[in-house]
Order: C-alpha cells, then sequence, then structure tokens
C-alpha cells in the first residue's frame, strides 16, 4: 500500500538535486553579480571568476541528472484541479528554466574557451577542465565571444526573472491555493493538505 501523498511527491533523489541546483544558482548569480560590480582588486577577481566557473560546471552536471533523473522518474502529477493554462504555463516555465541551466553553463564555458587570455579552469582548484575546441572552427573567435559573453549576462538576468516568478508561483501554491505543489518537493514528508486528502492506493 502506498499512500496518495507519497505518489504525489517526488523521490529523494529528485528533492536533493533540485535544491543543491538552487543553491548553486543563487550562488552563480550572487558572484556574478560581485564580479561585475563590486570593483574587486586582480587577484580577488580571478579567484571569484574561479568558483564562478566551478559552480557553473557543477550546475551543467547536477542539471544533466536531474534530466536523466526525470526520464527514467515520471514527477507528481499536477493538482488535480490545476486550469490548463496553469499547467501550460507550469510546463513552459521548467522547460525555459532547463534549458537555461544547460544554456548559461555551455554559453559560459564556451566564452571561457574562446578568452584571448587562454586561462586555464581548474574545478574548486583540483580538477583541471578543458576548454572546447572552437577557435580553430571560427573565422572570428573574438565576435563571437563577445556576442556569447552578451548572452550570458543577458540570460542570466533572464534566468533570474525565471527563478523570481518560480518562487513567486510556489508561494502562491502553498499561501493561497493550499496545494501541495510546494510541500511534495521540501524533504521529510509534508502534511496532507485540506484540499487534497490522501487516499490509499494499490
Amino acid at each position: 500500500m502506498v499512500s496518495g501523498l507519497s505518489a504525489r511527491r517526488y523521490t529523494v533523489v529528485a528533492i536533493l538535486l533540485h535544491w543543491t541546483s538552487a543553491l548553486c544558482v543563487l550562488a552563480l548569480i550572487g558572484m556574478g553579480l560581485v564580479m561585475t560590480h563590486a570593483g574587486l582588486a586582480p587577484m580577488r577577481q580571478f579567484q571569484l571568476y574561479q568558483w564562478h566557473k566551478s559552480v557553473g560546471i557543477t550546475v551543467l552536471v547536477l542539471t544533466a541528472l536531474r534530466l536523466a533523473w526525470r526520464v527514467v522518474h515520471r514527477p507528481p502529477p499536477h493538482p488535480a484541479g490545476m486550469p490548463a493554462h496553469e499547467r501550460r504555463a507550469a510546463g513552459a516555465a521548467h522547460g525555459l528554466l532547463y534549458l537555461l541551466l544547460i544554456g548559461l553553463p555551455l554559453t559560459g564555458w564556451a566564452v571561457v574557451s574562446l578568452s584571448p587570455f587562454n586561462i586555464p579552469t581548474v574545478l574548486y582548484g583540483l580538477v583541471p577542465w578543458p576548454h572546447l575546441p572552437l577557435a580553430p572552427l571560427l573565422p572570428d573567435a573574438a565576435a563571437v565571444e563577445r556576442v556569447l559573453k552578451l548572452v550570458h549576462a543577458y540570460g542570466a538576468w533572464f534566468l533570474t526573472a525565471l527563478l523570481v516568478l518560480h518562487v513567486a508561483a510556489a508561494l502562491r501554491h502553498h499561501l493561497i491555493l493550499r496545494d501541495d505543489v510546494l510541500r511534495r518537493m521540501l524533504p521529510g514528508r509534508g502534511p496532507a493538505t485540506s484540499s487534497e486528502p490522501i487516499e490509499a492506493i494499490r
């Protein structure tokens, strides 16, 4: 016998990957703002760039694992009373989030690989990370690097806005609609909601 609440919850692995990714993304946003606006000393900025690259690659790996896990372990369904347009909006938002969580680390990796400074990347000061072999394939690597820098920067702002919307939607479900959309992604076993009682399923 499996409770209806268990059937509506994400797996422990999915929850762990989600919150680890969330912490990494928040760290990346914070580091990105400090790197570009704080006027750090050159050595401190270099160290922060290395951390930014390390966490960015970590997000890329975590997102690949999340997508692989999602294929094998189907996520819980939307609440039964959720309107169709909200389901479509949620699906689109999740799709955009995954796209950005893959695209931003890849564009950052490409920018580093095309940089004329050719600074090596060592993840967390321990693991050497290779550059993408892009420069020999491009007639004007510097121009592509400039474009990718803009894509990376504007993409980061778009991701930030999308995360704010994502959090606002989760809080709306939790505080106003009082369903289990947020609770099913929280660690532990949350109580059943009043609008959707637990039902035993075989």
